[in-house]
């Protein structure tokens, strides 16, 4: 038989595990699609508000370079100066702000979903350690992450040097135009460029998503051994749970014999089976099975009731029949309602016998049992 030392991590993670890993800030992320949401949100503002941002930045421009003598030799020029490009900057620069901040609030929904973990902000002092520093650059995750930044640049490099060659005639011809004209063009170009980066970050988008998902995975895969110890914590050793349901059968069976005494019959097989079967004549049920047993408990049925002067009737097919058929507490089948009526019947007569003093009846010798239910 083959050794199993639960060295190899083929087990995908349990809920705990990742739940326990959410707790310590281990979620997966994508550097590449937080930096690719930035870009694309930010050439889409550009391309919606550049027309607002351009007539900005011309006005401050206006309110800080047509200055008189005047109000340059005045001491209070600077602050007046700066409070008004302040305001104005930060107009034409706020809206940007608060779209990118959302933008960035919004990104980890994309993958991994928030996450806060107050482990992650605690100080660990292994990360100071200079090995596990060399440990990860020259393991798996710093030989992916290097690829990657190779490819970011190159890719990077080659889209922009494009870029470059398309734009440089209108680059050169910007300060032919004037100021409003230049600032327009200018921003036009930033606009499609900084959307033709983005687009290119899609490509790496596209690799590095399903690597950090699958890399995540890999993390937090587990050993057989693993699983098999967590499901003892979490449900507790067989031996354990043996326990609990000895003791549980053994209340229940506590239980049962207790509902002996007062059950109006009990079926034997004779030695084999025992069933213990309680009718109330004023209702409306059928009659009701409050015990059932084999063998030893079969026979401790049979002591208490005989102790409790339950009367005992020998019906072995009968018997076993509603042994199989109907659970504690549950009433008897229909098909079985003419059998048990026979043995009530004589029950009952018995019942009465003893009590007017008279001659007891013979007790059923063959009770039908149809054949559905016998065993």
């Amino acid at each position: 038989m083959a050794d199993d030392s639960g060295q190899d991590k083929t087990e995908d993670a349990t809920s705990k595990r990742l739940s326990e890993s959410r707790k310590k800030g281990q979620v997966p992320r994508s550097k590449e699609l937080n930096t690719f949401v930035t870009l694309i949100v930010s050439a889409a503002l550009f391309f919606y508000m550049g027309h607002y941002m351009v007539q900005g930045l011309l006005k401050m421009m206006r309110h800080q370079f047509e200055l008189s003598r005047d109000v340059i030799f005045d001491p209070l020029t600077p602050v007046i100066y700066f409070k008004l490009a302040f305001s104005e900057g930060y107009a034409v620069v706020i809206p940007l702000m608060i779209v990118l901040m959302i933008a960035d609030l919004l990104t980890p929904l994309l993958m991994g979903g928030w996450n806060f973990s107050s482990e992650a902000f605690e100080p660990k002092f292994s990360k100071l350690n200079p090995l596990q520093g060399v440990k990860k650059i020259f393991g798996i995750q710093g030989i992916v992450e290097l690829f990657k930044a190779i490819i970011k640049v190159l890719l990077i490099g080659f889209v922009a040097w494009n870029l470059f060659k398309v734009y440089f005639d209108d680059l050169m011809m910007l300060d032919r135009l004037t100021v409003e004209q230049a600032m327009k063009r200018a921003g036009d170009i930033i606009v499609m460029s900084v959307l033709v980066l983005s687009a290119t970050f899609l490509l790496l988008v596209l690799i590095d998503v399903p690597y950090q998902l699958w890399n995540h995975q890999r993390q937090l895969k587990m050993t057989k051994q693993e699983v098999r110890d967590e499901n003892k914590e979490s449900e507790g050793s067989p031996e354990v749970k043996g326990k609990i349901r000895q003791m549980q059968m053994q209340a229940a069976q506590r239980r049962m014999m207790e509902a002996v005494p007062s059950a109006d019959v009990i079926v034997t097989n004779p030695t084999h089976f025992a069933v213990a079967l309680k009718y109330d004549q004023f209702g409306a049920g059928a009659p009701l099975l409050v015990a059932k047993g084999t063998d030893l408990v079969a026979a401790q049925i049979r002591n208490t009731a005989l102790a409790n002067k339950v009367p005992l009737v020998a019906a072995p097919s009968l018997a076993r029949a509603l042994y199989y058929s109907t659970e504690l507490n549950q009433e008897i089948p229909r098909g079985l309602f003419l059998a048990v009526a026979q043995i009530l019947a004589y029950v009952f007569q018995l019942r009465a016998a003893s009590q007017n003093g008279w001659s007891k009846p013979v007790p059923p010798s063959d009770v039908p049992v149809p054949d559905d239910f016998r065993q």
